[in-house]
């Protein structure tokens, strides 16, 4: 029996045409090759399985031929590979530069790949800068490693960075069908594209899974196989999950996820496939965009003909669903039910991308009842009302004076035959109003009915009774009706000559004011009282009140608060016209004493018989 050879190691590049995904590396190598433009300090740099050592190792062999060689010779004596992440120390470091001194016994170079180097220590990394500086003219040294970040500036300067890609799976698969054609496998096209996503952009792992799947199924590579052996789910599972959600089967996707979870797999790995499905979808509905669609043929067909029956606001609301699942679900106490719950809200989206709500629905074509007092108004039959007509209400309240009878006649008549509930009716005019009526101005709902008044005998006002309307509050009707009841609206003008204007002096001015400030002044408002409390108000021409401020700040206090200032010198003044003046001098502001002697010669200023105080019992500041 022979011994098994790995594919990853039986089919291991011997060339840079051979390496898959990595066309530009691989180029840019191997004209550097050729024209003798090569660095002596390569870093090669990208995740795992992607080709970096296997790159190191046809470099090495390559720069050593020159083509007497045999066809099988892999200049092992010149090629030393190093593994940093357990030679990490400074004599490791140490030993290898002593080696690097001596030259090689068969070829050209001596080439040194030192693989996982960010796992070198500070001070290896130290003793190493030199020599990388400046190798010996026959030592090329390569550098590989998955974690560029963490190899410090000084090594990075030093040498020529290549950044590996991830393997697309695209090329994966073609790879792994070049290898199942060579081994004698007949492989599905869309198992070879499960195992290629499954290894996750790394080459190495891709084939060590074909292997893996390989030894499970045989010479038939099957995609149930592949889906049995790798615990994937199929991606049929979701085409039917889809379907039940676009049919509004809750019941059935329950069930479908009850099958998921007895086949071994968890909510997570459920809910995270299903929106990499809503992706996969989005992607079809746009032919410039169904090239990001990894899978095969067969299966292309079939998310085109499912992404037909779906829209994308229905795919962004489903996948923004399935989102949130995925983010909650780590932190999540009960699991299972958060995943039902999210499969519950997806199976309640209608096509149009929002989702299904019960209430609103069941409401959708429901009228509510509510008493409209604009609608009611256009209602009222359009009846002549005389002047003689207008009774007072019998009973314990006084009966309405001439002037009331004005006005209720006055407000009639702007309101256009609009009945208001602040005039009083005896039925006689509702009778006559139902004997002639008029055609409303717009047409009401046949279940409307007219208003009654009923009189009061026991001294109350009468009460109107208003029907009960059931109307839509975006109907024509109610539209119409806000617009005539804003037409009706009563303009009030205010008669200037007959407000009052009194004459009044500079003192009860004074009077009032500093009674206004008292009164603030003990409900709180010590700031307003301090400005007002600043000037001595003057009374200028026209019922003007003079203020003189030292700044700009209290003036706008002042104003912003003089409502209730000017309402009070109104009323105890009986004088409408009464005005704020207010200036700003910002000189005043050094008039305000501070210091001791600056309060003394304030109040001398006020009083001078103060100083013939002080002075005649001899005090002192």
């Amino acid at each position: 029996m022979e011994p098994f050879i790995v594919s990853a190691r039986k089919y291991r590049p011997q060339t840079f045409k051979d390496v898959v995904g990595q066309q530009s590396i691989t180029n840019t190598l191997q004209n550097a090759i050729d024209q003798n433009h090569l660095a002596q300090a390569l870093l090669f740099c990208g995740p795992r399985g992607v080709g970096k050592t296997t790159c190191a190792r046809i470099l090495a062999k390559q720069i050593n031929s020159d083509g007497t060689e045999q066809e099988d010779e892999d200049f092992a004596f010149n090629i030393f590979e190093l593994d940093a992440a357990s030679n990490n120390s400074v004599d490791d470091i140490r030993n290898l530069i002593d080696q690097v001194r001596i030259p090689p016994q068969v070829g050209k170079y001596k080439v040194y790949i030192i693989d996982e180097v960010h796992m070198l220590s500070q001070s290896a990394f130290n003793a190493f800068l030199k020599t990388l500086e400046e190798p010996p003219k026959h030592a090329i040294f390569i550098l590989a490693t998955t974690e560029k970040h963490k190899i410090i500036p000084t090594i990075l300067s030093r040498c020529q960075i290549f950044d590996f890609k991830r393997i697309t799976v695209k090329d994966a698969a073609e790879y792994l069908k070049y290898i199942a054609e060579n081994q004698g496998i007949n492989a599905e096209e869309d198992a070879l594209h499960i195992i290629a996503q499954k290894a996750d952009g790394a080459m190495r792992d891709a084939l060590s899974i074909f292997d893996r799947v390989v030894s499970f199924s045989g010479s038939e590579l099957t995609r149930k196989a592949v889906t049995e052996n790798l615990n994937v789910l199929d991606y049929d599972t979701y085409f039917e999950a889809t379907d039940l959600i676009l049919e509004h089967n809750i019941p059935g996707l329950l069930l479908l996820f009850n099958k998921t979870l007895s086949l071994g797999f968890d909510g997570h790995h459920f809910i995270s496939g299903l929106a990499s499905h809503f992706r996969d979808l989005m992607v079809c509905q746009h032919p410039d965009t169904i090239t990001l669609l990894e899978v095969g043929e067969a299966a292309q067909q079939l998310y085109r003909d499912q992404s037909k029956k779906t829209s994308p606001s229905f795919l962004l609301k489903g996948l923004d669903i399935s989102n949130d699942c995925d983010l909650k679900y780590k932190t999540s106490k009960n699991q299972r039910l958060l995943v039902e719950l999210t499969l519950m809200k997806l199976a309640s989206i209608n096509f149009d991308g929002e989702k299904k709500n019960p209430e609103s629905v069941a409401l959708n074509n429901k009228t509510i009842d509510f008493i409209a007092p604009s609608a009611f108004y256009n209602q009222v039959p359009k009846a002549p009302i005389k002047e003689s007509e207008v009774k007072p209400v019998t009973g314990n309240q006084p009966a309405a004076t001439k002037s009331e009878v004005e006005v209720s006649k006055e407000i009639i008549t702007t309101n256009k035959g609009v009945d208001t509930p602040a005039v009083s009716k005896p039925a006689s005019i509702t009778a006559e109003a139902q004997e002639s009526p008029e055609k409303p101005k717009y047409p009401q709902r046949e279940t409307s009915e007219a208003p009654t008044v009923e009189t009061a005998t026991d001294g109350k006002k009468p009460i109107i009774n208003r029907p009960t309307k059931r109307v839509s509050g975006l109907s024509i009707s109610s539209l119409n009706a806000k617009k005539q009841h804003e037409l009706n609206k009563i303009e009030v003008v205010i008669d200037e000559n007959n407000l009052p204007k009194d004459n009044f002096t500079e003192e009860e001015l004074r009077k009032h004011w500093a009674d206004f400030i008292e009164i603030i002044d003990k409900k709180g408002q010590k700031i307003l009282a301090s400005n007002l409390h600043s000037d001595i108000p003057k009374l200028k021409e026209g019922f003007a009140i003079h203020l003189e401020l030292p700044n700009g700040t209290m003036k706008k206090e002042i104003e912003r608060e003089q409502f209730e200032l000017m309402e009070y010198l109104r009323a105890k003044l009986n004088n409408h016209f009464v005005h704020l003046a207010i200036t700003v001098n910002e000189t005043t502001a050094t008039k305000f004493a501070f210091t001791p002697e600056e309060k003394y010669e304030k109040l001398r200023e006020k009083n001078p018989v103060i100083d013939l105080l002080r002075t005649e019992f001899d005090l002192y500041l």
